[in-house]
């Protein structure tokens, strides 16, 4: 046999003798007479070129990519230690303009440093159409590789001086940085440029502080160029002077130290790629020639090894670059302290853990049954039980079981997650070192409920004994204070970590559309949608505790008032309202119509809810038939919006019919079942129309019971929803992420 190397068209020169752009074709001697089967040897050896030299077209792209990266990185750092330099130089001007103005130094101050003096030109850009040119300038980068593309920018004008430091092995010449005459803009139009090169520091609008001023700068520009121009007082050359913002220079670097993290993980997923690569076809040439009992190995494996993805060291040379700048720029020169962030370790998984789940697991099973003889014995959860128990009592014990039913669920999709290898941790945009593991949930949800259910226990033994009084009302409401505390705690126990960033993402909901949407907000924000009753729950305990009603146990006094009433109805509509604020940010964040179209989804489900408040105040066949129309419409759009747009099947010219090409399940029956049991779940608004009663059971622990199916079916539609953006991400060979560089340049015109 003999293998041929061709070079391909537009191939390059490579390193170690290979060139980058080769194409390997096998041609056995005699048509593979030499075989027992030349047929299937030539198919093999034809299949086995094939995957080579996609091998090295993915490894030489994706090479490439990362190379301009770093490039593009090494410039960014160059111009952020310049801009420290003029932070301190600028520090100390002002330092200096205090003491002459205090009449503590008689000398006058320094001259101006000309590596922050600047001059203002005005255009026409505005927000919108610096996104665009942003998105344009990232396109390149961002191909095949992220899941979500950054978006707008509030921009802040700085100016660095001319000369650029050296300061490793990337980089272009400093002639031709220095040649370079780059202005940039801001969003009220603005352009600076000092000294021929200038820089714009643009931070993507994120938060809403970020969005606010944003929008303040494109709707005041005049007035505050004006308010610039007044407060100058330097008739120089350069013209108004435009002091460098702090604020903006920490968050570059924040970003730049991001951009480098992700550079790295994907420089080792690459090294990676290459070495499992090379193990594969050192396998399978192994297997070849115990088939066959030819010796074909050492003929091809040379060819392997000389081939463009094994032999090119650019990648290496790469992360020792990325290593050294991480530890120059932002480790202080620590060595230890930058691989706490280039390569994190692992937080291990204790057997610990899992014994104490068994040991809480069994508590609860035990605290539970107790209390279901107890409620059973006091006839409570009939509709002759206790009206006042029912009433403030049951609520907390409801909320917390949906709660962790729910937190219990997303263990199980963790679990099934991992087991599929779902990258659920970077579609989230989860830290690998602080995220919770399916152990921790189940620890979390088995401890809590113990404890839940204990005190719950307690209460009811003492409700069933004759003891009324206050302190002993309040009891639910503690422990639904204490929980709330452990979630605020700001100590570092308790999975800190997770807790924090839990209310970070509900920070985020509350406050669309001012934060930029991400994966895990708008995920929470879909669980939120199906946590409506304990919303109301929550709600309805505030209003009891904290107007004292326990005290009197009046009850029906929050149903009673108009404004805590109109305030329970209006909870229901937050979470649609929250997931369309959402739809509205990512439509004109990335301009797809598609969110537009999602948007509608919720409107309908506030409509329809709408009608249902509707109908509970009058029972009218008028206002019932409406229920029909509205909700049945309702979940039409949202099962085709499930089936269709979430989990991405239902396409019929699949090679897997009525699904999709690609599933990670084998058994395909099983998604079929799964749509028919999301069909089922979702028609629980039925219950609004039909009242179900089970035997004499209260009519509140119906509502409990279709609830936590509604729960059940986010946590099966959990899983698929994942599954589908992984699927789009592997296709797109997304596994790391572009973090947005803050320093960009526009050609000068």
């Amino acid at each position: 046999m003999q293998v041929h190397r061709k070079l391909a068209s537009g191939g390059g020169g490579g390193a170690g003798g290979a060139v980058a752009g080769e194409v390997y074709e096998t041609e056995l001697v005699d048509g593979g007479a030499g075989f027992a089967d030349g047929e299937a040897a030539r198919a093999f050896f034809a299949r086995l070129d094939e995957q080579l030299n996609k091998v090295n077209r993915f490894y030489e792209r994706k090479e490439a990519e990362f190379v301009e990266r770093g490039e593009s990185l090494r410039r960014q750092l160059q111009i952020l230690a310049d801009l420290r330099a003029a932070v301190v130089a600028e520090q100390q001007r002002d330092d200096r303009r205090r003491r002459c103005g205090n009449g503590g130094d008689s000398s006058p101050p320094d001259t101006e440093d000309p590596s922050v003096s600047c001059s203002i030109l005005h255009g026409d850009q505005s927000l919108r159409g610096t996104t665009e040119q942003e998105q344009e300038g990232q396109e390149k980068l961002t191909k095949d590789m992220i899941a979500r593309s950054p978006d707008e920018g509030d921009d802040d004008q700085l100016t660095i001086p001319q000369e650029l430091g050296d300061s490793g092995r990337l980089g272009r010449p400093r002639e031709e940085a220095a040649n370079t005459k780059p202005r940039t803009t801001l969003p009220g139009g603005r352009a600076v440029t000092c000294q021929g090169r200038s820089v714009r520091i643009n931070i993507p609008v994120t938060t809403p502080t970020r969005t606010v001023t944003a929008i303040r700068e494109l709707l005041f520009d005049d007035m505050l160029s004006q308010s610039r121009r007044s407060g100058s007082t330097n008739g120089s050359k350069c013209g108004e002077k435009l002091s460098i913002n702090k604020r903006k220079v920490h968050q570059a670097e924040k970003m730049i130290r991001g951009a480098l993290v992700e550079l790295y993980k994907g420089l080792g997923y690459l090294k990676t790629y290459r070495s499992l690569n090379m193990m594969a076809f050192v396998k399978i040439l192994k297997k070849f020639d115990k088939v066959t009992a030819k010796e074909a190995q050492a003929i091809y494996l040379k060819v392997v090894e000389s081939s463009y993805f094994n032999v090119s060291d650019k990648v290496i040379r790469l992360m020792d670059d990325v290593d050294e700048l991480f530890v120059r720029h932002f480790a202080e020169g620590d060595k230890r302290k930058a691989m706490k962030y280039l390569k994190p370790n692992q937080r291990e998984e204790s057997h610990t853990t899992t014994f104490f789940i068994g040991l809480f697991t069994g508590g609860f099973a035990a605290l539970f049954i107790g209390y279901c003889i107890m409620a059973h014995i006091a006839g409570m959860y009939t509709q002759q039980s206790n009206k006042v128990y029912m009433a403030t009592s049951y609520p907390v014990l409801s909320m917390f079981s949906l709660f962790f039913l729910h937190l219990f669920l997303y263990g199980c999709n963790i679990f099934m997650w991992r087991k599929t290898r779902i990258n659920y941790t970077f579609i989230f945009e989860f830290t690998p070192t602080k995220e919770l593991k399916y152990r921790d949930v189940f620890l979390i949800c088995t401890t809590s409920m113990t404890i839940v259910i204990g005190v719950m226990f307690a209460h009811l033994t003492l409700i069933v004994k004759g003891y009324s009084s206050c302190a002993v009302q309040a009891i639910p409401g503690a422990l639904l204070l204490v929980f709330l505390l452990i979630l605020v705690c700001p100590f570092n126990i308790l999975y800190r970590s997770c807790r924090y960033h839990f209310l970070t993402v509900i920070r985020n909901i509350i406050l669309t559309p001012f934060y930029k949407v991400v994966m895990v907000d708008f995920f929470m924000a879909d669980q939120l949608c199906s946590q409506v009753p304990l919303l109301r729950s929550l709600e309805y305990l505030a209003c009891y505790y904290i107007t004292s009603s326990y005290k009197t146990q009046d009850y029906g006094y929050c149903t009673r008032v108009k404004h805590f009433r109109d305030l329970a109805y209006a909870v229901s509509f937050l979470p649609y309202y929250w997931r369309a604020m959402q739809c509205a940010r990512r439509w004109f964040d990335e301009g797809d119509i598609n969110h537009i179209v999602n948007l509608g989804k919720y409107v309908s489900a506030m409509l329809a809810a709408g009608t249902k408040v509707a109908y509970e105040n009058d029972n009218s066949a008028g206002w019932l038939s409406l229920v029909v129309i509205v909700s049945s419409l309702a979940t039409i759009y949202q099962l085709y919006w499930d089936f269709v747009k979430d989990w991405g099947l239902l396409q019929f010219n699949s090679k897997n019919p009525w699904l999709r090409n690609d599933l990670i399940l084998k058994q395909k029956y099983i998604y079929f079942l799964s749509m028919g049991l999301n069909l089922i779940l979702r028609l629980a608004w039925l219950q609004t129309v039909i009242h179900p009663n089970i035997g004499s059971l209260d009519s509140r622990v119906t509502l409990f019971i279709l609830a936590a199916l509604e729960v059940i079916r986010r946590g099966h539609w959990n899983f698929y929803r994942l599954e589908n953006e992984h699927l789009n991400n592997a296709g797109k060979f997304r596994a790391v992420k572009v973090v947005p560089l803050p320093f960009h340049e526009v050609e000068e015109d």
